[in-house]
């Protein structure tokens, strides 16, 4: 646990909260390279089984080789939207899914769908971020590079304002909600996150879609300025707020 990054460490413990336990079978939706779908592994054990479902192969790929060098024995990966495209026995336990409705054209639709596949009484847990809640307007580095991100993301589709919509999608979507958190993702003088890592991942996309030039995002000096602009401010920011929402099938 101490080697988690802050989101990694509220994405466990909403999952935990949220009532994903030992020996469940659960659906990860959107799964990408696996992180959330090794996680919960861990939590159901081995008597347990977790299904990764997502529409990238080559993502699918990685997180076969990933859980693979793990160890992992209790975890499958399939390709489709939402739901697995190929025939899974058995309805799930729990469903689960970590910035990914913010990615559905209809995301109520997408839980009326998930439901069908979840058993009566099921778990249904997700993470969403949101852009909302505007950075410290007094660490221009850090505005700019969140804008950055959040204009990418928002260019690919996605919906920045997720986070606060969450119950009423749940509910319209026909689970029973039974909480919503958020929490900030904090940055202090002493205390970073991988930024310059993330953008590092989105460079292509931010380029891609004009957000941003190599010249502009100078990433091999990125996680430096970033720390030495919040350290000569001695300044706290506010990166995201992570949203969490748990409930069950009626």
């Amino acid at each position: 646990m101490s080697t988690m990054n802050a989101v990694e460490t509220l994405t466990r413990r909403l999952l935990i909260d949220g009532g994903i336990t030992t020996g469940m079978r659960v659906l990860d939706v959107g799964c990408g390279y696996g992180d959330v779908t090794r996680m919960v592994a861990e939590l159901v054990g081995d008597a347990g089984q977790v299904i990764g479902v997502d529409h990238d192969e080559r993502a699918l790929e990685t997180a076969r080789m990933r859980a693979a060098e793990q160890g992992f024995s209790n975890v499958a990966f399939a390709p489709g939207d939402m739901v697995p495209s190929m025939p899974i026995d058995g309805l799930f336990d729990a469903v689960v899914g970590r910035r990914v409705l913010m990615y559905q054209g209809n995301p109520i639709d997408a839980i009326d769908r998930l439901l069908q596949v979840l058993r009566p009484g099921g778990r249904i847990v997700f993470q969403e971020h949101d852009s909302t809640l505007g950075p410290n307007s007094s660490l221009p580095l850090h505005q700019q590079v969140h804008g950055w991100i959040w204009e990418t993301v928002a260019k690919e589709g996605g919906n920045i304002n997720l986070g606060f919509n969450l119950h009423s999608v749940l509910t319209q979507g026909g689970a029973k909600v039974e909480q919503v958190r958020a929490e900030a993702i904090v940055q202090t003088p002493t205390q970073s996150h991988p930024i310059a890592f993330i953008v590092r991942a989105m460079m292509p996309r931010l380029i891609e879609h004009g957000v941003a030039t190599d010249a502009e995002i100078e990433i091999e000096t990125l996680e430096l300025r970033l720390n030495e602009e919040r350290q000569k401010a001695n300044a706290t920011f506010i990166w995201d707020m992570a949203f969490g929402v748990w409930g069950s099938k009626p």
